[in-house]
């Protein structure tokens, strides 16, 4: 190991320490330090804020970043996955809900009862991605590609919560994105007291969690107890990232980046990479918040530190990408269906769609129940109904008609807008939108969305084509880059101005402002993409059989992609605007039309298209009546029936 590279942490430590010399010194002079910790002689308000403000920011930043640190490593070893993390298995997530809806629905209990709200969620959510994997043996990518979307599904829920109680919704937002701020040394204290109970209890479970290296056969011929020593390792790890979202909120990837970070200084044997990781995380945070902090006196702007850890995630993710094993497994054989003309399911469809109508026009709700409208009042609102219908059952179409293309293009049976990272994409254009051209209305959003889409899309397509990673991999890098796309709205949107309001009410997703005009806007669209992916039912056909057999029957892959990507872009960030970034339908509607038996690639569409519409349409339905008179999110209504249809796929092995 080269000498040079240690320069490298040195380096890091002493510009971390440089920043917080320079955010502390703007209040008081180094040289009175002494004084205000030691001196019994009241204080200024300087000396106050920087003894309970200041002090205490930068020791939670270095216990906290030495918590997570712990908790990957102890993670990578148990599962010898190099990008698992709480971040990435969703453990962050499910404690970040769980205090959501804490905060929400039961403050009273959540008030002292922090760290156990918090720790019921995390806990909850490792046991959800742990079920999931079980079956493969705790594969390494089915693990994060469960963690990752139980993750996903977590923060869209609090995303939607958060919005729906206006009272609440700056504060949970900023504590959402892991603000490190302080008021005085409590957090600091119950987070080192946690963690050096968690460093014992690692340090006793080190020697067989190095022993389960060996193989299952090798380390119960040792005398390990592979099932105590594995819910052991995993609860310490669990409860580290809760007792940290407990303190200060969501704080990502600094599980996933302090042990990649270690390795990357040469550093091979287990046992130094578990013991320097906590020092490789703290030094992470504590150099992330000095840039924030820095920031924030200089511009003006203050974002939450672990928005900007987040940003860490998604590029190393992807470069740690390559280098995760993929497991070969026995694959169940592939179900044979008797393919279906589309023409024998259009009754069906015809007989949904009128149902759907009737429901949105002449069904309402009172406030205690439910009633039928009569002629004049379904006059009188049809106005206001039919827009929101019409846009929900387009967004759909078009969501649905993107899931089936990317799963055909890919060759991948979980690829759809939601999980590739293309939402994701759409949501930076959407935001850009409003950065540069706060001004340009909505067709300057839908031009965003749609560019963003595409240029993401084609990222994660090219990525994977030179990387020649498989669909499983190729799946993974698209939830890589959605969740850098989430950590930069997560940043803009603890800014606190117009844009925050504006891109949280994107990621809920809402019909309510759907007007005559983008209705007909949104279904034209529609339309126009519905009738050209229908010019490429033949590319769509050769493209699963891979792309050797597809050149030798005269497809041109690299154009077929670009012209499909373009197609796939503009659909997905038209939907985005309306129903946001998670909704599933792109997922769920082409699996459930060809287990129909609408196997062939323009029937497969078709279908799809048209069922992803009757779903949306019915979500706008329940969304503005479920809970009447407050209104649901769209794409968290619809998620509702695609998170559960998401994690029934992944268990049984379908991807």
């Amino acid at each position: 190991m080269k000498r040079s590279i240690w320069l490298l942490p040195l380096m890091a430590l002493l510009a971390a320490t440089a920043l917080f010399v320079h955010e502390a010194s703007l209040l008081v002079e180094p040289g009175r330090w002494a004084d205000v910790i030691f001196s019994p002689n009241v204080p200024s308000m300087d000396e106050v804020i920087l003894f309970y403000g200041v002090f205490p920011r930068a020791a939670v930043a270095l216990a906290a970043g030495a918590a997570l640190g712990l908790s990957g490593a102890l993670l990578q070893q148990l599962l010898r996955n190099p990008i698992a993390d709480p971040s990435t298995l969703g453990i962050s997530a499910g404690a970040q809900l769980s205090i959501v809806v804490a905060t929400l629905f039961f403050p009273e209990f959540l008030d002292g009862n922090r760290t156990f709200v918090a720790l019921f969620g995390a806990g909850a959510a490792a046991a959800i991605v742990f079920a999931l994997a079980w079956r493969r043996a705790f594969e390494p990518v089915t693990m994060v590609v469960s963690g990752l979307l139980v993750g996903v599904t977590a923060a869209a829920f609090s995303a939607a919560l958060t919005l729906a109680q206006g009272e609440y919704l700056m504060s949970l937002v900023t504590w959402n994105g892991g603000s490190l701020s302080q008021q005085d040394w409590s957090v600091f204290q119950s987070l080192s007291i946690e963690f050096l109970v968690a460093a014992i209890l690692s340090a006793l479970l080190l020697r067989p969690l190095l022993l389960l290296g060996l193989g299952d056969a090798g380390a119960r011929s040792l005398g390990v107890n592979l099932a105590g020593i594995r819910f052991a390792v995993a609860t310490v790890a669990t409860a580290l990232a809760g007792f940290v979202a407990a303190g200060v909120g969501l704080v990502s990837f600094v599980g996933l980046a302090a042990p990649a970070l270690v390795r990357g200084l040469g550093i091979r044997r287990p046992v130094l990479v578990v013991a320097l990781s906590p020092v490789a995380g703290a030094l992470l945070l504590f150099l992330c918040d000095g840039l924030v902090q820095y920031v924030a006196s200089s511009a003006g702007e203050t974002f939450p530190t672990g928005a900007v850890t987040a940003l860490i995630g998604g590029p190393l993710l992807l470069w740690l990408l390559p280098r995760v094993r993929t497991m070969e497994l026995h694959e169940k054989p592939a179900l044979i269906l008797k393919p279906i003309p589309f023409h024998r399911g259009l009754p069906v469809f015809a007989l949904a769609s009128v149902a759907i109508v009737i429901l949105a026009l002449v069904v309402a709700r009172n406030g205690a129940s439910w009633i039928f409208l009569d002629i004049g009042q379904v006059a009188d609102l049809a106005p206001l109904r039919w827009p929101r219908l019409m846009a929900s059952a387009a967004a759909g179409g078009l969501l649905a008609l993107t899931g089936a293309i990317l799963q055909r293009m890919t060759g991948n049976a979980m690829a759809s807008p939601e999980v590739i990272g293309v939402s994701g994409g759409a949501g930076l254009g959407f935001a850009a939108a409003l950065t540069f051209w706060p001004m340009g209305g909505a067709l300057t959003q839908l031009g965003g969305a749609g560019t963003g889409a595409l240029i993401v899309m084609a990222l994660v397509l090219a990525f994977a084509s030179r990387r020649h990673l498989p669909a499983d991999k190729l799946l993974l890098a698209g939830i890589a880059i959605g969740s850098l796309s989430s950590s930069v709205l997560a940043a803009l949107m603890a800014i606190g101005d117009q844009r925050s309001w504006q891109i949280l009410a994107w990621l809920g997703g809402s019909a309510s402002t759907a007007t005559a005009g983008t209705a007909l806007l949104l279904s034209g669209i529609a339309a126009v993409a519905l009738l050209a992916s229908m010019f490429f039912t033949r590319w769509l056909a050769v493209l699963p059989l891979g792309a050797p057999v597809a050149r030798a029957l005269g497809v041109s892959v690299p154009v077929s992609r670009i012209v499909l990507l373009l197609i796939c872009g503009i659909a997905t960030g038209a939907a985005s605007l309306l129903v946001g970034p998670l909704s599933f339908v792109g997922l769920i509607a082409p699996h459930i039309v060809l287990r129909a038996g609408f196997v062939r690639a323009g029937d497969h569409m078709a279908a799809s298209f048209l069922l992803g519409a009757v779903i949306m349409a019915f979500a706008d339905f329940g969304s503005r009546t479920a809970t009447f008179p407050y209104e649901l999110p769209l794409g968290l209504f619809a998620a509702m029936v695609g998170a559960p249809y998401l994690i029934w796929l992944v268990a049984r092995g379908e991807r």
